[in-house]
């Protein structure tokens, strides 16, 4: 049975939720070592082991932007954290504080609101009260996994970029001045820059560089080592300095941009995910498993009904409980999810086996991107990256990140018990590895095995799922495959299949202690 039905594991997993009854991390010089040691070609069937992804936050500040940055806290110790930075959007900008008026360049909130002096300015405080909560929790998180930051850490990388007005590039910073250094530094890893408000304060710190160097022989080089680093996570545009300013000035910055694929986990979000799903998002499941009883971080999780308001933003009346039956975006309950739509932007730097980070087309957590045919250095979503959703049984633009809504849901469940239980109490990610390469070639009408294994920390049952990703490969048709639920499958290629074509299988381990984890390996087929 193919995933691109319900299969087994959904079945299994759906009536539990319903009827509820690892290794230090490597540094740089003991992986070599390593590599040395074991020799290279026994390393190219483990899981690859690589550094954690760098990564800066700028943020506008918004309920969903306070949400994301819960659930981020509580994934710290997947990626490097390097900033955390105050920025603005069309939606939110703190004013000059001298009453000049403002209207926006973008055409929605020209409409909506006009000439403002300042708009739903959350302040600049939200951040470090949350990074207090996560230090009363950090102790316990620190049972569950190494590489949870201190407080203190985070609290050194919070700094106020340009807030005054949508769009503001004209001054220089804390925040942009940061974030430039952070760029002119000589760690030549990738940075991920994390956009869930406007690009504005990342757009003052690349002018501020174009500034010193441009008329400098040092020019080239540092065009050059700014382009290989920079990698833009945008949801949306939400100011016009991308487009004016980034794109031409600096085309060799990568973007990641979505702009219809975060829907799956916004406000939205009853309409973008499928009914069977939706309890997932639901009170019962959000209240009794991430909010309530869980912490003081989560207990600051907004949702619907909670009676919790916003300082500063006149439109967060989601927390009133004599509203939700008439809200914006629909009928709501009590501690129903209500939007957490730039979490695409780290979810995609969480390694959970999926090969994405790297590769934006492959899909994962954060959804699934397409290169662009006008600009090499822009992944986008939309239409052409359509996905076929078997519950509205129709292609969806949204399908490559909603296909995931479970799977996450349950592992920010366990997260959330990473925070109050001890390791024994609490559930842990099963460990899997393919026994062979990542990549096969194969030739039409022929056969080839794929073989994968995993452990569980806790001992747990494990569920075995194998299935194609028939969008995520270039090879259009459905292969079929053999025992889809056991370690080991066969698989027969298509005698149609083409030079250069690819096909991409996904092994799926969920294990069976509730909240269910699941992590996953990918193969990918390559015709020759």
């Amino acid at each position: 049975m193919q995933k691109t039905m319900p299969d087994i594991c959904f079945w299994i997993r759906l009536i539990k939720i319903d009827f509820p009854e690892i290794p230090s991390e490597m540094k740089k010089i003991g992986f070599y070592i390593l590599l040395l040691s074991v020799g290279f070609s026994s390393m190219a069937y483990a899981q690859t082991v690589t550094e954690k992804p760098r990564t800066i936050v700028t943020t506008d500040g918004e309920i969903d932007d306070v949400d994301s940055f819960i659930r981020m806290l509580l994934y710290a110790n997947e990626f490097e954290i390097e900033g955390l930075v105050y920025s603005s959007s069309m939606w939110h900008y703190k004013g000059d504080g001298k009453g000049t008026k403002f209207v926006s360049e973008m055409e929605m909130t020209k409409k909506m609101y006009g000439e403002k002096t300042d708009l739903r300015w959350p302040g600049t405080q939200w951040m470090q009260d949350l990074i207090d909560a996560y230090e009363q929790m950090h102790p316990n998180l620190k049972l569950h996994a190494e590489g949870f930051p201190t407080a203190d850490y985070l609290r050194s990388l919070v700094k106020v970029g340009n807030i005054d007005f949508e769009g503001e590039m004209d001054k220089d910073t804390e925040g942009s001045e940061f974030i430039k250094q952070k760029l002119l530094d000589d760690d030549l890893t990738p940075l991920y820059l994390q956009v869930w408000g406007g690009t504005n304060t990342i757009a003052r710190a690349l002018k501020s560089i174009e500034g010193e160097f441009k008329d400098t022989d040092q020019w080239k080089e540092v065009q050059k080592k700014v382009g290989t680093k920079a990698i833009l996570f945008t949801i949306m545009d939400q100011d016009a300095t991308y487009k004016k300013y980034i794109e031409k000035a600096w085309p060799d910055v990568k973007v990641y941009y979505n702009s219809e694929q975060f829907w799956a986990l916004a406000y939205n979000w009853k309409k973008a995910i499928p009914k069977v799903w939706h309890q997932y998002l639901q009170g019962g499941f959000m209240g009794e498993h991430i909010i309530k009883g869980h912490g003081p971080l989560t207990k600051m999780y907004y949702s619907y009904g909670d009676g919790q308001k916003q300082e500063g933003d006149n439109e967060h009346i989601h927390g009133d409980p004599t509203k939700l039956d008439n809200a914006q975006w629909g009928t709501f309950g009590k501690y129903d999810f209500i939007s957490e739509g730039d979490s695409p932007a780290f979810l995609h730097l969480i390694d959970v086996g999926l090969d994405n980070l790297e590769h934006p087309e492959y899909g994962g957590w954060g959804g699934r991107l397409q290169q662009s045919k006008t600009n090499p250095n822009r992944w986008e979503d939309g239409e052409e990256v359509a996905e076929y959703n078997y519950l509205f049984q129709k292609m969806d633009n949204a399908f490559p990140q909603t296909r995931w809504i479970e799977d996450l849901q349950l592992d920010f469940a366990a997260r959330a018990d990473w925070g109050v239980k001890s390791f024994e109490d609490a559930n842990h990610a099963p460990v899997v590895k393919l026994n062979h390469p990542h990549q096969i070639n194969v030739k039409p009408n022929g056969t080839v095995q794929l073989s994968g294994s995993a452990t569980d920390p806790d001992g747990d049952e494990l569920m075995y799922s194998w299935w194609q990703y028939i969008e995520a490969g270039t090879y259009s048709g459905k292969v079929e495959i053999e025992n889809d639920d056991a370690p080991e499958t066969t698989v027969q290629i298509p005698t149609d299949i083409e030079k250069g074509e690819t096909i991409h299988f996904v092994l799926e381990v969920t294990d069976d202690k509730f909240p269910y984890m699941t992590r996953y390996q990918r193969v990918v087929l390559v015709a020759k």
